[in-house]
């Protein structure tokens, strides 16, 4: 058998020495001057056999092995055609494989073009580019004696794909000239990095300044519609792609659905999406997607059915609808299903059955799809471990959640730390989630906003006053991250929870903004669990005037009206939430046991179990009552 390739040596290292470089150029021209005529007729006659058999050996996967021979063609002073090194290089570029593609480029140095032309020195800086070496990029870029528009804008999206946005404003300052390929990268860079202002603003300049467009022109343009969720712009931007003759497009089709369904007009995108001539996978996900979204699973089962073809992001897609509007059951079904047909899932679909999993509270299915990722050597990326921890705390099985995180052999991850806190929060460990955060900073890493919303999570429901308050104050001293609305939600739930409510007034009037819904809902909470009508009723009516639709603050409202006999108050509030159709959603809780997963509503008078149930309330109840020394914590400010 023959024995396989060696790597092609890193080109800097193996051409260090001045001394080994001066000997291949000398031997050449020793060679060449002994025998000019018949080595120039052999090179010629050879030259076209041995770069098809390099492209050949590059083509099928041997890059390493067609790099590695250029060695040979120096030393006989050979240099490739110019189309062939081009080849070479986007071969080196599509793999990312930059110490190859440095070795093309010292080929050409040594074969006498250290100032390549045009031609190629385009394709060197796209190679550079797609092996994220922006630095050696630039260097061909300010060599070159002439740069044509390609040029510029192979730098300019070169950059853009980095993500060096600062650096690609720049360059486009410099231009000479511009075209709508200039524009259109713009635009497009600004709005996958979540500059929507920037990208509509480089959009509209590029529509005044009427240099022309593409499908392109548009596509960033969309991107922006969909991340803000503007009906308007949306439907403005719909109206240019049709005029501009672009509605046959289908990634612009499918992203005109997308845009109208984020917008949660889903009637637009149907219209649409029954309007278009050819209809792709992709189209069809996304309407199923948006219905699912929205919470019309009979929509988006329908159309699923009627798909021609799906792929794994369409089961995907109706199986995270399914786990999203608390359908674990049916996600699970049709997670079975999409095994039956082998359609093989992504991390997103097991992502997806993890969480169908946590919202039934079913730890045996849970553990049997943990199995399946074991015995299937599945890879599992950070979202799909941070669901399955997930899972084991949502499912009552912290010590598996536990296990999962610790047999981890990278925890460079923030998302993980995270996730692991909540766990212990949510299972009333505050201390022990606190003592991870630390071992976290120890580690190295940056907590980001979200560690310390679980944090003071944990906190307040531990009752850990003093230590959440620590935790607060550090985070713009210690960690540079100014707390925002949701922090401030935390913090008043940690305050109020411990009646501390003089010190969470002081609180909300020193924040650096005006509160927000997660404020007063947070407030709304802790004067329902402590029966403070007078700050409750304050909380609510902030409420109602932020978001008319939230049921709870009516029926807070409602009640407190009640407490004190204003029942005329009690009937206007009842007729506003009629009149805005607004509905409170029945609180519903599952419990597994002996493999049986049991479901039962507040105030459940249908249960065959109610008796049993209602007693053993009773019960806790007046535990709960007798075990309230959490709540006379005295706490010193």
């Amino acid at each position: 058998m023959p024995s396989s390739p060696s790597p092609a040596p890193d080109p800097i290292t193996h051409f260090r020495s001045k001394h080994n470089h001066n000997n291949i150029i000398n031997n050449n021209n020793k060679h060449r001057q002994r025998n000019p005529t018949t080595t120039t007729t052999t090179k010629n006659r050879n030259l076209p056999c041995l770069a098809q058999s390099l492209l050949h050996l590059a083509s099928q996967g041997n890059l390493s092995q067609a790099i590695s021979s250029l060695d040979v063609l120096v030393q006989k002073g050979i240099r490739l055609p110019t189309k062939a090194l081009a080849l070479l290089l986007q071969h080196c570029g599509d793999r990312r494989s930059l110490r190859e593609g440095k070795w093309v480029h010292l080929h050409l140095k040594l074969t006498g073009l250290k100032r390549p032309g045009v031609f190629l020195a385009n394709h060197l800086i796209a190679m550079y580019f797609k092996c994220g070496d922006d630095v050696e990029a630039r260097k061909v870029f300010d060599k070159m004696s002439v740069r044509n528009l390609y040029s510029w804008n192979n730098m300019l999206s070169g950059y853009a794909r980095l993500r060096k946005l600062e650096a690609a404003r720049r360059l486009f300052d410099e231009m000479p000239e511009k075209d709508f390929v200039s524009w259109n990268t713009m635009v497009v860079a600004y709005a996958q990095n979540g500059f929507s202002d920037e990208a509509l603003g480089f959009y509209r300049e590029l529509r005044r300044l009427g240099i022309g467009y593409n499908e392109f022109s548009f596509a960033g343009v969309l991107t922006v519609c969909v991340k803000l969720k503007e009906l308007e712009l949306t439907r403005q931007v719909h109206g240019q792609v049709f005029v501009a003759g672009f509605s046959s497009n289908m990634v612009l089709s499918s992203s005109v659905v997308d845009g109208y369904a984020k917008c949660g007009e889903m009637g637009d995108a149907r219209r649409f999406f029954d309007s278009m001539t050819v209809r792709d996978v992709p189209a069809w996900t996304t309407m199923v997607s948006g219905y699912a979204k929205w919470g019309d699973m009979r929509s988006a089962c329908g159309l699923f059915d009627q798909m021609p073809e799906k792929n794994p992001v369409s089961w995907t897609a109706l199986i995270a609808g399914y786990a999203r509007n608390g359908m674990g059951y049916e996600a699970l079904t049709l997670f079975r299903k999409m095994m039956m047909f082998q359609i093989r899932p992504d991390q997103f679909t097991f992502s997806s059955c993890l969480c169908a999993c946590a919202s039934i509270a079913s730890l045996k299915h849970g553990n049997q799809i943990h199995g399946f990722l074991i015995r299937s050597n599945f890879r599992p990326n950070t979202i799909v471990i941070g669901s399955l921890i997930d899972m084991y705390t949502k499912c009552g099985s912290l010590e598996s959640a536990c296990r999962v995180f610790n047999l981890l052999s990278c925890k460079h991850d923030v998302i993980l730390w995270n996730t692991m806190i909540s766990a212990l929060a949510q299972h009333g460990l505050g201390k022990e989630a606190i003592r991870m955060f630390e071992d976290m900073v120890r580690t190295g890493l940056k907590p980001d906003r979200i560690t310390f919303v679980v944090l003071l999570n944990a906190c307040s429901h531990s009752g850990l006053v003093q230590e959440g308050l620590r935790i607060f104050k550090s985070m713009a001293t210690d960690h540079v991250i100014v707390p925002d609305q949701e922090h401030y939600a935390c913090l008043i739930d940690l305050l109020g929870r411990a009646r501390c409510f003089n010190e969470l007034m002081n609180e909300i009037e020193k924040m650096p903004s005006k509160p927000g819904y997660q404020v007063w809902n947070a407030l709304l909470g802790v004067c329902r669990i402590q029966g403070n009508l007078e700050l409750g009723s304050k909380a609510a009516e902030h409420l109602i005037e932020l978001n008319p639709q939230s049921p709870d603050a009516y029926v807070f409202l409602s009640s407190i009206y009640a407490v004190l006999g204003r029942w005329e108050l009690v009937r206007k509030v009842r007729q506003l939430m009629n009149r805005r159709h607004v509905k409170k959603e029945r609180a519903v809780s599952w419990i597994e046991i002996d493999n049986k997963v049991y479901t039962f509503m507040a105030s459940d008078k249908l249960h065959p179990m109610k008796e049993v149930i209602y007693s053993v309330l009773e019960e806790l109840a007046g535990q709960m009552e007798v075990d309230v020394s959490f709540l006379n914590t005295e706490v010193n400010f």
